[in-house]
């Protein structure tokens, strides 16, 4: 594992919704350039960055037509070359989101095993089974599809292949041992650039029918340790949602995510403002102004992950992320999501902010379908690109016009919150800050319950941290913390702890 990755703040970036550096109104990879400075100004180190490869972008650049070419509406391989090396100045590394399991089907490799029937870089069948899609070449038969038809499915062999079901091949047939090597070959050409690693789309689902992820977990393990033998120092970040798999499985850090079998991320912040998960979750997010949520559910999840993964990896924690609602969504506000910034950036998991959520911006409802952000997952199906909106830079209509910009005259933009010293962008800041300048805050330091309730309280070495997301004030009978570092509507006297509703304090002893 990188050593790096441990004092990593991690900031995601929709480069399309970014900044647009040439006017067409997309946000692109000069754009990110652009906007370093205010990067480092947030204390931000290492950026992820969504899709920026070749595509016709009917899933948002999550449909790759050429893992070796920037798509023409970000720039060039050129420009990607210039970012790193500039952000690498200014002390920032960067990551590329990688879509390993699935391509367009305008890839050139689809293409050619649509018109050949001895290729099996994709999965084919005779028979339409469910889920298969027609041949769109001369090749008769059906291919199998990730998630949009646009998207076959590389084939990488099936955990419990089946002679009697031919498509059903072992992972060490010609066509899954080709798509392998692909793995290698694009990451190979990116870490020449620079890139410091990649997160890797839907990553316990390349195999299929895996039972344990066994075979699934040997093809990591054996691409980790190419990697370290030939880039030592990059980093696997996986979107696998088991950091207890995922890890052993050769992966630096893995996210604890909205959806799959975890809870521990929805029960933080899951309000059901954007769609309803209430047959899984019946219980209120913690981080609910109501205060009827629970924070054990989460704690009782990371404790198992955090002991079962030692030092050998890293959970992610994210505000959002381009596939769920913002922090602020629904009756959730920009200051009722301030206690919540502060857990974030004072656990000891690795933080990502995703872009926009250090100045409260909200997740926007009513939005069209565009390049396949609608879902329809859940009854009324989940519309992405509410979270998918233009960064705001300023109180001006954003340049940026991939999506409709938030029409609220009150919406947060950067410009005035650097100007407010009790703004959200400013009490991020402060708490990278705080974090960077003191181990013990970061994934490095240890953590210890004082109360598991509304409101929280950690001690993490000599801080003591206490978050309060109900409405409702509280007066707690605790230890005197000692002197307040930063916060808001906490004080301490001979009664105990008071903390007002959203309130929250660090406190150094």
């Amino acid at each position: 594992m990188a050593d790096w990755l441990a004092d990593a703040v991690l900031y995601q970036i929709y480069p399309q919704s970014f900044a647009d550096s040439n006017g067409d109104g997309i946000g692109d990879l000069g754009g990110v350039e652009s906007k370093l400075d205010y990067l480092a100004w947030l204390g931000v180190n290492t950026v992820w960055l969504n899709p920026c490869f070749a595509s016709p972008m009917f899933d948002a650049g999550y449909d790759i037509a050429d893992y070796f070419r920037v798509d023409p509406r970000y720039g060039s391989n050129d420009d990607l070359l210039k970012l790193v090396d500039s952000a690498g100045r200014h002390g920032i590394r960067v990551l590329l989101d990688f879509v390993p399991g699935h391509t367009s089907n305008e890839h050139p490799w689809f293409v050619a095993s649509a018109n050949d029937p001895d290729d099996h870089r994709y999965i084919w069948a005779a028979e339409q089974g469910p889920n298969f899609q027609p041949s769109p070449g001369s090749r008769e038969g059906f291919y199998l599809p990730n998630y949009f038809p646009v998207q076959p499915a590389l084939n990488f062999g099936y955990g419990r292949p089946n002679e009697a079901e031919p498509w059903r091949q072992p992972v060490d047939a010609e066509g899954p041992r080709a798509n392998r090597q692909a793995l290698r070959d694009i990451m190979d050409f990116w870490m020449g650039y620079g890139i410091a690693g990649f997160r890797v789309d839907m990553a316990p689902f390349l195999i299929k029918d895996d039972p344990g992820l066994v075979e699934t977990s040997k093809l990591w393990r054996d691409l980790r340790a190419w990697i370290d033998r030939a880039h030592p120092g990059t980093v696997l970040l996986s979107e696998w949602n088991d950091p207890k798999l995922a890890v052993p499985a050769g992966f630096d850090a893995d996210f604890f995510m909205h959806y799959g079998e975890s809870r521990a991320f929805r029960s933080l912040f899951h309000n059901r403002a954007v769609y309803d998960m209430t047959w899984e979750d019946p219980r209120p997010a913690y981080f609910d102004a109501a205060g009827q949520g629970s924070i054990d559910v989460f704690l009782a999840e990371w404790a198992t992950t955090a002991a079962s993964i030692g030092d050998r990896g890293h959970i992610i924690l994210p505000t959002a992320n381009h596939d769920w609602p913002r922090l602020v969504a629904g009756s959730r506000t920009a200051r009722h999501a301030r206690s919540a910034l502060v857990f974030l950036l004072t656990w000891p998991t690795l933080p990502a902010i995703y872009y926009g959520d250090e100045i409260g911006t909200q997740y926007q409802p009513g939005l069209p379908d565009h390049e396949g952000s609608l879902l329809q997952v859940f009854e009324d199906g989940f519309n992405r690109a509410g979270s998918r909106t233009p960064m705001q830079w300023d109180a001006a209509d954003p340049e940026v016009t991939y999506l409709p910009a938030n029409p609220s005259p009150t919406r947060p933009d950067v410009a005035s919150q650097r100007e407010d010293p009790g703004s959200n962008l400013n009490l991020v800041r402060e708490l990278i800050a705080l974090r960077k300048a003191n181990p013990a805050l970061g994934t490095r330091g240890g953590v210890s319950i004082v109360r598991a309730g509304y409101p929280f309280v950690y001690r993490r070495g000599e801080f003591t941290v206490v978050v309060n997301p109900a409405l409702r004030s509280e007066t707690v009978n605790v230890t005197a913390p000692g002197e307040l570092v930063l916060g808001e509507g906490t004080g301490y006297d001979a009664a105990g702890l008071h903390v007002s509703g959203y309130g929250y304090g660090i406190y150094r002893a």
